[in-house]
């Protein structure tokens, strides 16, 4: 007999001084407390509900922390001129540090004191989040403009047509004064601060889900268990809606809040060179963990089993099996009889080995695992869903900014306010379905393929659903090539125009952009003084119907209203996406042997980081960057892109997603076949 593998169902054994020590204000009779204030203070963290509580403020705290990087993706490539595929990459390396970890988690399972580690883990996390606000503290004030009040008066007048005479011509290549080693240096510090930030980030976030599930599992009543876990997942999945939320509030404030230049700034949210405040969210989600870590130094290693079931609101435990985080299972009608251990993934898997008798034993238990066909085909579906997932999640707030020109703020805002709930709605409807309709394997297969057919029929308009690229003089539009300035026409052919100068203008009259005020020719800038803001216009432009004046900042977008049937399209579709979380749980739970279901939970999430969660934000961020037309330069490198072919952009993203949703359904299929054999 080899090693054993597979859940242990005996409860932590307790001295009777320890129990006599750790009573609470449950036991006690009609719930009153003890007259003694230190009584009174143990009794509190020897509450499981007290606990509970503290768990879903921490949980939801860091689902904050960690969703909040992808609400200002936009924003930091534009800062530190990033291409999307180097911060999808930057997104994805969350998982790196979770995915490292989480097998060994699963090797110590109760042995350590798990409150007090998952505390670690929670100021690992805030020191985090910390760390990836560091850059902006590192790095110069952001200059997005040569006539910036902080620059020089040579600077001032560099967007401005000046005679050939007065200045030479422009190299055909971009050149850099500022560019010098330290510049170089500084940049490649401030990208490593930033990967070290998340990984640690994934780090700090291992032990703090499945240690604080099995910790609630443990020491609840049987029957209270589910609705805490219930309690528990429904407060956590409100974690990514305020990330968006959060990240839609600190966008509307300038990046250097803290160090505004002399004069103010002549820049408004809609600009494109603005950049919001990025940092100042990663310091409130990372103080909102420290605070929600401090409880878990004080809880103990082991408390008394909850004596007493809860009467009240017993509907809600018929119902409570539903809803799951991402990362976490669903309980089925046969777990509520079984101890919760396939909750926390593998972390209670097979205490009494040894670490190296774990290793030894787990590759082989792990092929026994892939061999089952249907977990399988349902985690490979699950991984084309969580692909597609992953994508939009990282992506979708600069999709929405460069297709329809709104706001990084307004983007955000519309994310978190119906995207997010939608999915939220269709988890906790998908598990009402399973257990009010007793829903066995084939009936959740096919569940899941209605999900899928409908969430791709959805994604039908999207193709349609969107802004054609406006005219923007002097780039052409291939994708792949790196674009040039057209040969200087006639109107501005006495103008020396800087080649990496990025300050648009829009003509209003033709709805053309130029990328300086000295590509339209123009020689003179007036600034027009408002009560609460001031805007910036450009006269005398000699490529110009008229002449101007010309307002600063990119041209508006002719379709800005689609925004909202689009983002109704997505949040319906991510519902019906969303309703087949459930039922594929299900079909994982009662399709693979009982002793493996833990196990099973485990690689399952395993592979869904490894397979999507991780790869999952590069593609997509390649793919974007495959769209761009015009992409700024900084000391010779490819930096952030400038402007995309927005149809290219369209049809690449939704013909993204879809080709996933149809793996999906076709895998789903494939269950159903098995299944009728």
């Amino acid at each position: 007999m080899g090693p054993r593998i597979g859940p242990v169902g005996e409860e932590p054994q307790m001295s009777d001084k320890d129990t006599k020590a750790m009573m609470s204000t449950e036991d006690i009779p009609q719930g009153k407390a003890s007259p003694n204030s230190q009584d009174l203070q143990r009794s509190v963290f020897y509450s499981i509900k007290f606990f509970v509580l503290c768990h879903s403020l921490l949980q939801l705290a860091q689902l904050m922390i960690s969703g909040y990087l992808k609400s200002s993706i936009s924003t930091v490539e534009k800062r530190f001129g990033l291409s999307s595929q180097t911060s999808g990459l930057l997104a994805a390396f969350n998982e790196v540090g979770n995915t490292a970890l989480i097998v060994f988690v699963s090797y110590f399972g109760s042995r350590v004191h798990r409150p007090r580690l998952i505390g670690y883990g929670a100021v690992l996390v805030a020191l985090a989040g910390l760390l990836m606000s560091l850059p902006h503290f590192i790095s110069e004030p952001y200059r997005y403009d040569h006539a910036s009040p902080v620059d020089m008066p040579q600077d001032f007048e560099a967007s401005l047509c000046q005679s050939k005479t007065l200045v030479p011509d422009p190299t055909p290549a971009p050149s850099n004064s500022s560019c010098s080693s330290y510049t170089e240096t500084q940049h490649l510090a401030v990208v490593g601060i930033m990967f070290t930030a998340q990984t640690l980030l994934g780090v700090g976030g291992v032990p703090i889900q499945p240690f604080g599930i099995s910790y609630i599992d443990d020491f609840a009543h049987n029957s209270n268990s589910p609705l805490y876990l219930g309690i528990l997942f429904a407060v956590t999945m409100m974690g990514p809606g305020m990330a968006y939320g959060l990240g839609g509030l600190m966008l509307r404030l300038y990046v250097d809040i803290d160090r505004m230049p002399e004069g103010g700034i002549s820049l408004t949210s809609k600009d494109p060179r603005w950049v919001g405040a990025w940092w100042l969210g990663f310091l409130i989600s990372a103080g909102a963990v420290a605070l929600a870590a401090v409880p878990y130094f004080f809880f103990p290693k082991e408390m008394p089993k909850e004596k007493h079931e809860l009467r009240f609101w017993r509907k809600v435990l018929t119902v409570s099996d539903s809803p799951v985080s991402r990362g976490e299972d669903s309980p089925s009608e046969q777990s509520l009889q079984e101890p919760l251990e396939k909750q926390d993934g593998l972390v209670q898997i097979a205490p009494d080995l040894t670490v190296i008798q774990f290793i030894k034993v787990f590759p082989r238990v792990l092929l026994r695992t892939l061999r089952h066909p249907i977990f399988l085909l349902v985690v490979l579906s699950q991984v084309c869903m969580s692909s597609m997932v992953a994508g939009m999640a990282t992506f979708l707030p600069k999709f929405l900014e460069r297709q329809f020109s709104v706001t990084a703020s307004y983007a955000n805002l519309l994310i978190g306010g119906l995207t997010i709930p939608s999915a939220i709605i269709g988890i906790v409807v998908g598990g009402m379905l399973v257990k009010r309709l007793h829903l066995g394997p084939m009936r959740c297969g096919a569940l899941c393929l209605l999900g899928a057919l409908f969430c791709l029929l959805l994604s039908l308009p999207l193709f349609f659903m969107g802004c054609p690229t406006h005219q923007i003089a002097g780039i052409t539009h291939e994708p792949g090539n790196l674009p040039g300035l057209e040969q200087f026409p006639a109107c501005r052919g006495n103008c020396s125009c800087p080649l990496d100068d990025f300050n648009p203008i829009c003509d209003p009259s033709t709805h053309v952009e130029y990328l300086t005020p000295c590509q339209a020719g123009c020689t003179s800038r007036v600034v027009q003084e408002a009560l609460d803001k001031s805007q910036v216009f450009y006269a005398n432009c000699s490529c110009v119907v008229g002449g101007g004046p010309v307002p600063a900042g990119s041209c508006d977008s002719a379709c800005s209203h689609l925004v909202l049937p689009f983002m109704f399209l997505v949040s319906l579709g991510a519902a019906l996406a969303s309703l087949t979380h459930t039922p594929s749980f299900m079909l994982i739970l009662r399709g693979v042997k009982k002793e493996d279901k833990t196990l099973a939970v485990g690689i399952q999430f395993m592979l869904l980081r490894v397979l999507a969660w991780m790869p999952s934000p590069v593609i997509h961020g390649s793919a974007i960057d495959t769209t761009c037309v015009y992409w700024a330069q900084s000391c010779g490198r490819r930096a952030v892109c400038r402007y995309y072919d927005h149809d290219l952009l369209r049809n690449r993203i939704s013909c993204l997603g879809m080709w996933l949703r149809q793996l999906k359904r076709g895998g789903i299929e494939i269950i159903g076949a098995n299944k009728r054999k």
